[in-house]
Formats: structure tokens, sequence, C-alpha cells
């Protein structure tokens, strides 16, 4: 369970989270961090939408640029942003259900890499036939 009003929690929050939060405590809008991180916009869009992550140079850019420890942005743990004044973090069913929603969206990419292997095996099957 998340430690009452911290939003940057690991259970509460993702990287993506963490990333947004940070870069607007920054004041740096995402095409700023984009251009500052020599990436493209579309890069840290999915970054901070969770659907693509950084390599680990650019993770230490990103902590350094947006003054939080590594760990923070990856963990929630060690140096990072104070929760901000606001509503409170979701109730715990909304929690869990985006908990849910991360764990299905990523059997369903696993389940998508693993059709693109074997339509591949299959395509190589046919030709070797044909």
């Amino acid at each position: 369970m998340a430690e009452t009003g911290n939003w940057y929690a690991a259970d509460v929050a993702t990287f993506g989270d963490r990333l947004a939060g940070a870069r607007e405590a920054a004041g740096l809008a995402q095409e700023d961090l984009a251009q500052r991180l020599g990436v493209r916009l579309t890069t840290v869009q999915a970054w901070e939408e969770d659907m693509a992550e950084p390599r680990g140079n650019r993770l230490q850019m990103l902590a350094g640029m947006l003054n939080v420890s590594l760990a923070w942005l990856l963990t929630a743990g060690g140096d990072g942003l104070a929760t901000p004044d606001g509503p409170a973090p979701l109730p715990p069913a909304a929690e869990q259900a985006l908990a849910e929603l991360q764990r299905l969206r990523a059997r369903a990419s696993s389940l998508s890499e693993d059709l693109g292997q074997l339509e591949k095996r299959l395509r190589q099957l046919l030709r070797q036939e044909g």
C-alpha cells in the first residue's frame, strides 16, 4: 500500500509519472527536454507514457538535468521531488485497476512479440516449401 499522500511512491506512480513530474518541476516542456537530451519529442512522450524506457546513458542524463537521483526515477527511492500540494493519490481500488492495466499491457506486448516470431518462422517455412 502506498504511503499516504506520496504521489511518486513506487506502488502509485510509474517511471513515466516520475519523469513527467520531475520535468514539470524543472520548468521544462517535453520539447525542451527532448532537445537537451538529443532525442525526438516522440521519444520523451513514449517515456512519460510508459510505452518505452530510456537506455542507461539517457537515464543518467535525465537524473542530472532534472536534479533527482537515478534511484528515485526508477524506483521512487532516494532523492526526488517532494509530494505536491493538492488532492490525494488515487483510491486503492483505482490503484489496483491501474496496476492490473499495466500488467495486462506488459503481457500484450510480450504476446505481440511472440506472435511476430511465430509469423517469421511460418514465413520461412513457407518459403522453404515453395
